[in-house]
């Protein structure tokens, strides 16, 4: 897997290339500002950008006002936020082409580095992950959950969790419930959010992305 990854400080840079090449990774491009990492996202070839958002030269939203220029590029590029705050509108633009393919991980609650490399391969494979309080954040952005609002108390834990990025299994451990009656209520959500099987379009990132934007 080819990465780009973009973090300003040197340490964590460091730390997270060293990360990254043992677990099979290459990186193609480290970079520690806005403009360079511009530069990377255009002419490189990658898989996968891990990004942290405030990048110099002025610390405020390089990184993704990168991530965004890049993804209307290159659509359905993939997108990991590697970040330290959790901001609602960094995360709704980054979702609101609804192609998935996005993550906005907590730099201090990613505790061991299993959890970040599976987030690395989900957010490659097209999939959306969200830090817990990511997702808690997005859903108080707005009193109106439209047709989530039809989910049962169950569906909404079940898809919930789905936004995390976790699957069926593992689901079902947090829930403790069969992976069969996962499966009924991901139909379900399906059903109520009215998200129909396609060849073109992996149902469960749909399902995240309503209950995210809401």
């Amino acid at each position: 897997m080819r990465v780009v990854l973009a973090e300003d400080l040197f340490l964590l840079r460091d730390g997270l290339t060293r990360t990254l090449r043992e677990h099979g990774c290459e990186v193609v491009a480290s970079v520690d500002n806005g403009p360079a990492l511009v530069r990377a996202l255009r002419e490189t070839d990658l898989d996968v950008a891990v990004i942290d958002i405030r990048l110099p030269p002025t610390h405020t939203d390089e990184g993704l006002q990168a991530a965004l220029e890049a993804r209307r590029t290159r659509p359905r590029l993939p997108v990991l936020i590697l970040s330290q705050y959790v901001d609602q509108l960094y995360a709704h633009e980054l979702l609101a082409s609804g192609e998935g393919a996005v993550g906005y991980l907590l730099k201090d609650r990613v505790t061991h580095t299993a959890q970040f490399i599976d987030a690395l391969h989900t957010v490659a494979a097209g999939g959306t992950v969200m830090d817990p309080q990511v997702i808690a954040k997005l859903l108080t952005r707005s009193e109106k959950r439209g047709r989530t609002d039809s989910l049962t108390p169950r569906e909404h834990e079940v898809l919930t969790l789905m936004a995390e990025g976790r699957s069926n299994t593992a689901i079902a451990d947090a829930l403790h419930i069969s992976e069969s009656a996962v499966a009924k209520h991901i139909a379900s959500i399906f059903s109520k959010l009215e998200i129909e099987q396609s060849p073109e379009a992996n149902r469960r990132v749909l399902a995240v992305l309503a209950y995210l934007k809401g």
